[in-house]
């Protein structure tokens, strides 16, 4: 087969093997590389359990798999108003959760611990859920700015009317489906917003959107491709006489899979705050720092993310969601949103008052990779396998990344920084098929 033109990238048995066979083929391959294209004997389903969730199935990847515990935390209980509002419905007695962390990372995982056993010391954590709404930023091009505005003004006051059509039983497109059976409406993403942007001849349109337990980009793609084609440019000309130029999907308003100010303040995905209050004797004998050194390193911390314009404020969040998303089946390309944070440290009569934000948390309990054996597995360790638990595997997701975040910024902040060398000089990971001895981060 030839590998410059007529690539399969169907999963059909014989696809796989034939492109197996061109990767075989490949003048770098070696046959003690053999392993990488074996599917495990005792997954559930087969290698076909892989086929559903991408193109080109071909071989796959073991990532070990590290489990830190017990987090103490304290979860609220939410949902949503008519409105799209998170509503709080209460909190949840303190509980122990155990995190798996997929990662290659060496230190990571004892260095969680370290933040979770200093966390639990002094009453845990709490999380809360402020916000829910996700993205996707069209954009209509026109003749001029005038026909741009009138447009702005138009679709803004439509929300209700769009609202309605997008789950009107009488709808055309209600039940129909592709050629390859997925809904060409999604009843599960549900329109909360309508803002605008103009800017030239052009007026970018940002749809937001809340999706269930769903990550749910491609329930929104689905949605607004309809709006766009099926409602908004009909309706547009037949009532003002105006058509647009050129109509785009996704405009790059939108702040999918990549850090942004914009959804930085006002939120993409999930918006979850996680807090705790540490005590200077728990600082003292377990993080070896003084609150005073922690506060001192947030406010040169600070001014260096400021200098050199990180668009975040936090000391490592990226490490703990990367794991916690690949050992859960998310979308790895959200990482570049999700790990957009926030985070404080506050002297107090207590001790230390420390706390992240993450704006833009794209989690999901359905749907994408969650649906594989593995993931599941370790989705339903979090309790998090059930309809409606959405809300509490982000809280997870924040609590996890704040156990880190204090870990690592205790570390950096006393003596010198000496712990934070240390651990990176002994737990460098795997050297010479001889792990590194064990050490706080």
């Amino acid at each position: 087969m030839q590998r410059s033109k007529g690539w399969p990238h169907k999963n059909a048995p014989g696809d796989v093997v034939a492109r197996q066979e061109c990767v075989r083929s490949a003048s770098a391959w070696r046959p003690e590389d053999e392993a990488a294209l074996r599917f495990p004997d005792d997954l559930p389903g087969g290698w076909q359990a892989f086929a559903g969730v991408q193109e080109c199935l071909t071989g796959y990847v073991a990532i070990p798999v590290s489990v830190v515990g017990p987090m103490l935390v304290e979860l609220g209980q939410y949902h949503l108003d008519e409105r799209g509002r998170v509503v709080e419905d209460g909190r949840a007695a303190p509980e122990e959760v155990l995190v798996p962390l997929a990662q290659t990372e060496g230190g990571l995982a004892v260095s969680m611990k370290r933040g979770a056993m200093a966390t639990a010391a002094c009453g845990g954590i709490r999380t809360y859920v402020l916000a829910d709404g996700i993205t996707r930023a069209s954009c209509f091009r026109f003749e001029d700015t005038g026909q741009a505005v009138r447009f702005a003004r138009w679709i803004e006051d439509g929300l209700s009317r769009m609202q309605g059509w997008l789950h009107d039983p009488d709808n055309p497109l209600v039940g129909r489906v592709s050629a390859s059976g997925v809904p060409l409406l999604s009843r599960h993403a549900v329109l909360r917003d309508i803002r605008t942007h103009v800017l030239g001849r052009t007026c970018h349109v940002l749809y937001r959107f809340t999706t269930g337990d769903a990550c749910g980009p491609n329930m929104i793609t689905r949605n607004v491709y309809a709006l766009n084609h099926e409602f908004v440019t009909p309706r547009f000309r037949t009532e003002t006489g105006i058509a647009a130029v050129q109509i785009i999907l996704e405009a790059n308003m939108g702040g999918d899979k990549k850090p942004s100010y914009q959804y930085f303040q006002q939120g993409h995905g999930k918006t979850v705050v996680a807090e705790a209050t540490l005590s200077h004797q728990v600082l003292a004998r377990h993080l070896h720092c003084t609150a005073a050194e922690v506060a001192m390193l947030q406010d040169i911390g600070l001014h260096g993310s400021h200098a050199s314009g990180m668009q975040s404020a936090a000391f490592t969040p990226a490490s703990a969601i990367a794991a916690l998303f690949a050992a859960t089946g998310q979308d790895l390309g959200m990482i570049g949103t999700s790990s957009m944070a926030h985070g404080t440290a506050e002297v107090t009569e207590q001790g230390l008052h420390m706390a992240i934000r993450l704006p833009g948390l794209e989690v999901g309990t359905v749907g994408g990779g969650t649906v594989l054996p593995h993931p599941r597995a370790w989705l339903n360790l979090l309790d998090c396998d059930a309809p409606g638990t959405v809300y509490r595997f982000a809280q997870i997701v924040a609590a996890a990344t704040l156990c880190l975040e204090i870990s690592a910024t205790a570390s950096m902040a006393g003596d010198g920084s000496t712990n934070f060398y240390r651990a990176h000089l002994e737990r460098g990971g795997v050297r010479g098929g001889h792990t590194a001895p064990n050490v706080a981060r």
